[in-house]
């Protein structure tokens, strides 16, 4: 079944409208040779296809950039190192680049900030550029999003001080490398859902990541759930979801 027919038969009555959008949902992506785009996950997920950028040649992230501008939809494009965003910025000048969280996004339909807060907090201030993969991914998604930055338990009274702030969170993500635990100490201050990110910060029994990875999966605390070692996209992305349900 292809558009054409879709839309004739919305025009004379066939089908429903509502029947034509479920008939959409299946169809098509842009077929090219080094990459397939996904046109309708829109309609499917109501977030557009969000595209990993690390190891993409720059010749193919321009191409589905230009994708993105024929058909008007908004282009997000994750792990973008700074040198191949500032090439891509020359073409694309309406582009925001955020290098902290390296997150390249070329946006036709801005989000409105919708009502509930995210919080993003790290354990360390060198857990931030996780943190602000998620926290801008939030953003892009029209999520209001706070931070909370360097507040580990190696001085849990940093923590302590902003007790107001988790509590007034609709959803927090907890990114914290070393051993993880700020994740169980947020998860056992509050009522609402703590999404969990380690990260590949520590000295070497650390393990890159995975000693709290471990952590974070063993915790105690109810409510606390775990996204892959430096996966502040996917942790976002679940805190987008969860704020809108």
């Amino acid at each position: 079944m292809d558009y054409e027919k879709i839309l004739k038969d919305v025009y004379q009555r066939k089908i429903s409208v509502k029947k034509a959008k479920e008939l959409l949902k299946a169809l098509p992506f842009i077929n090219k040779r080094n990459y397939k785009i996904d046109t309708h996950r829109v309609l499917r997920k109501e977030v557009s296809e969000i595209v990993f950028g690390e190891n993409k040649t720059l010749a193919d992230l321009r191409k589905i950039i230009k994708e993105y501008q024929k058909i008007k939809e908004n282009c997000i494009i994750t792990r973008l190192d700074k040198e191949k965003a500032e090439f891509l910025k020359k073409e694309f000048k309406e582009a925001e680049y955020y290098e902290k969280a390296r997150i390249f996004a070329l946006l036709f339909e801005k989000k409105k900030r919708k009502k509930g807060n995210i919080l993003v907090i790290t354990a360390g201030t060198a857990d931030i550029p996780i943190a602000e993969e998620a926290a801008v991914i939030c953003e892009l998604l029209g999520n209001r999003t706070k931070r909370l930055y360097d507040v580990g338990v190696a001085g849990i009274h940093r923590l302590f001080h902003y007790y107001p702030a988790l509590q007034k969170a609709r959803v927090i993500i907890v990114v914290a490398g070393m051993e993880g635990a700020l994740a169980s100490i947020v998860g056992g201050l509050v009522s609402k859902p703590v999404i969990a990110v380690p990260t590949a910060v520590g000295y070497g029994a650390h393990f890159s990541g995975l000693a709290p990875l471990l952590t974070m999966l063993n915790s105690c605390a109810p409510g606390v759930c775990v996204v892959n070692i430096n996966n502040g996209f996917g942790a976002g992305y679940l805190a987008h979801l969860i704020n809108n349900l």
